[in-house]
């Protein structure tokens, strides 16, 4: 179960706001001095061991005649104030309250062409994770030097054993790729006042109790969690080149997930999340309920639902379903770096499987999307008609400053999301570097917009899609109004592996998980709700023909999971606020003109012997 995995939520959902610089409520930036009456010490002590290694650290290794030094190093910090609580039924399952400070250390050894960084070898990833750990809470200056100093020579020696690693294998290659390493970027200087946290007088204990106990009103529901994560936090950056950024950042999320199993034993599953860039934004209790209440029936409608057949024809994707399918499409689609070298074949096997690897790079001035379609991306978004965005920032994680970038003009792709990891298309970033907890930085989706010229009205885009069905001469065909996310609507581990191993395999390919889906009748215009129905094919090269667009914008705030292994893959958008990285897409409702979607699959379960036990509907 997720209770399970306790110990690793703590460390996770710091991923979430080590983001640094993403979508968090922050004070206005004064780029001023630090204010003398500030008595936090931490980027004093990062900038005074900062300058000891970058003029006395070396390494003398035998047989060589110089001795060899980092040419760059960087100094991460997360000040962490972070609050969870959890909800079942009506009554409280955990409220922990915890205080955290985490450093991450990274040392580059070579040069910008050539350094220690993105390289696989038969040990693992290594070269960019650098050293790691805990630090003192308060903000005391000679502990963080002690620390500091230490990370820095483990993180330094990690850097020389890997380049020469990295050195003997592409010795052995006939040909090296020209692609640099790493890209130089400019200093930055941003020093926030310290904001302290502000819980607000709301009182979380009591609003996870009343607004899980709304599922009280379904016993047929097996299992549920109602999780509040509630995240005030500093972060502070510091590099040898010279960027020195402190920023604070404010973050809160509300989860719900909830399993039941239908009367022929098939496992459904189903989920609720909100996401807020302060905790007093979260929505009210009596707004949670309604909307638990909304997904409590939707599951007991799966739940007696009859099982989604083998079908091939036109599919309508809803605005609430359409928007998730894009962060799982575009999100490794825009990704401009260039992967790491890697000393097995296997791992480019497994890149390829997850959806890893862009199939968008060195298509510069192709067509990768309808003529009528504009993509952007955009950190400096705050809201769209009035809905806040969840990837705003100023300044990337490598310290860089954000930039607005048109991926896709009239269907023509003119950019890529970049790094300071350059690609065989471009050699700089665009501010666009975003991780999570000791996470290498990767280009990643901020506030996605994906617009087009040619536009209908939902009701249009369903009488054009009813149109295709009867010239197709079909009895029925399909629409889908929401997309699953099983980090959260799956609560034991064991039933997300299962998943995964029957669905992450073709995640690269297109294989997509609807969850609320209906299937249509176009001779009355009937709906009727279906189960387990699985959606083949639908990937970056499926998008370029989208049948119709429509005009119903829609907002959809979501995790990117940072998850090794799922970060940049088709699975990225399958994250939680325990290891996601805060991002929006906008987007409308889209038609295809043929999908491909196979029906219920798997072994049933059996039923509980016993029927459950009376439950009163409030408590």
């Amino acid at each position: 179960m997720k209770r399970a995995r306790l110990f690793f939520a703590l460390f996770f959902f710091a991923s979430t706001i080590v983001c640094g610089t993403s979508a968090f409520a922050s004070a206005p930036p004064d780029q001023s001095a630090q204010d003398p009456k500030d008595n936090d010490h931490t980027l004093r002590a990062m900038r005074d061991e900062m300058e000891r290694s970058k003029t006395r650290l070396e390494l003398k290794i035998p047989g060589t005649d110089q001795p060899v030094r980092p040419y760059y190093v960087e100094y991460r910090l997360l000040d962490l104030d972070f609050r969870e609580i959890s909800g079942e039924f009506g009554t409280l399952l955990n409220s922990n309250h915890s205080r955290s400070r985490f450093m991450n250390v990274e040392a580059r050894v070579g040069n910008y062409k050539l350094d220690s960084s993105n390289f696989i070898s038969d040990d693992g990833f290594r070269g960019f994770i650098g050293s790691t750990g805990s630090v003192g809470i308060d903000r005391d200056y000679d502990s963080l030097r002690q620390d500091l100093w230490i990370a820095t020579d483990q993180a330094f020696k990690e850097a020389v054993e890997t380049y020469s690693r990295k050195q003997a294998y592409l010795s052995s290659l006939a040909r090296q790729s020209d692609i640099n390493d790493f890209s130089k970027a400019e200093p930055v200087h941003l020093i926030e006042p310290l904001v302290m946290a502000d819980w607000t007088n709301r009182n979380w204990d009591q609003e996870a109790r009343d607004t899980s106990a709304a599922l009280r009103a379904f016993p047929q529901i097996y299992e549920s969690r109602v999780t509040y994560y509630l995240v005030f936090a500093t972060e502070y950056l510091v590099t040898s080149e010279g960027t020195e950024i402190r920023t604070n950042r404010s973050f809160a999320a509300l989860e719900s997930g909830m399993n039941a199993l239908a009367d022929d034993g098939m496992p459904i599953n189903h989920f609720y999340a909100t996401y807020a860039v302060r905790p007093a934004d979260l929505p009210t209790p009596d707004a949670v309920r309604k909307s638990l209440n909304v997904t409590g029936s939707e599951l007991m409608a799966l739940r007696s639902a009859p099982a989604a057949p083998d079908y091939t024809g036109p599919v309508l994707f809803e605005a609430r379903a359409a928007a998730p399918l894009l962060a799982q499409i575009l999100g490794p689609a825009v990704n401009g770096a260039r992967p790491p070298v890697s000393f097995t074949p296997v791992m480019e096997q497994l890149l390829s499987g997850l959806g890893g690897k862009s199939d968008w790079i060195t298509r510069i001035g192709a067509r990768v999307l309808p003529a009528s379609v504009t993509v952007v991306d955009d950190p400096s978004a705050k809201e769209f008609q009035g809905t806040p965005l969840l990837g705003s920032y100023a300044v990337d994680d490598e310290g860089v400053k954000a930039q607005k970038v048109t991926l896709v003009e009239n269907g023509t792709l003119k950019s890529e999301l970049m790094s300071r990891r350059p690609g065989p298309d471009f050699d700089q970033s665009n501010g666009h570097g975003r991780s999570a907890f000791l996470s290498d930085a990767k280009p990643t989706m901020s506030n996605l917009f994906f617009t087009s010229k040619e536009t209908m009205s939902p009701a249009d885009l369903k009488k054009k899609f009813l149109d295709e069905c009867r010239d197709q001469k079909l009895a029925s065909c399909m629409i889908v109004r929401e997309m699953d996310n099983p980090t959260i609507s799956l609560l034991h581990q064991d039933d997300f592996q299962t998943l995964l191993a029957s669905y992450g395999g073709g995640a690269g390919t297109g294989d997509r998980l609807p969850l609320v889906v209906y299937r249509v009748y176009p001779e009355d215009g009937r709906e009727e709700i279906i189960r387990g129905a699985r959606i083949i094919g639908i990937n970056s090269r499926a998008i370029r023909n989208i049948a119709g667009i429509g005009n119903d914008n829609y907002v959809y705030n979501y995790m990117q999971s940072q998850i090794n292994g799922f970060a940049g893959t088709a699975l990225g958008a399958f994250g939680s606020a325990q290891n996601g990285l805060p991002a929006s897409i906008v987007a409308p409702s889209l038609l295809f003109e043929e999908v491909e979607v196979r029906g219920a699959r798997g072994e049933p379960k059996r039923l509980p012997l016993v029927a459950p036990p009376p439950m009163t509907a409030s408590k």
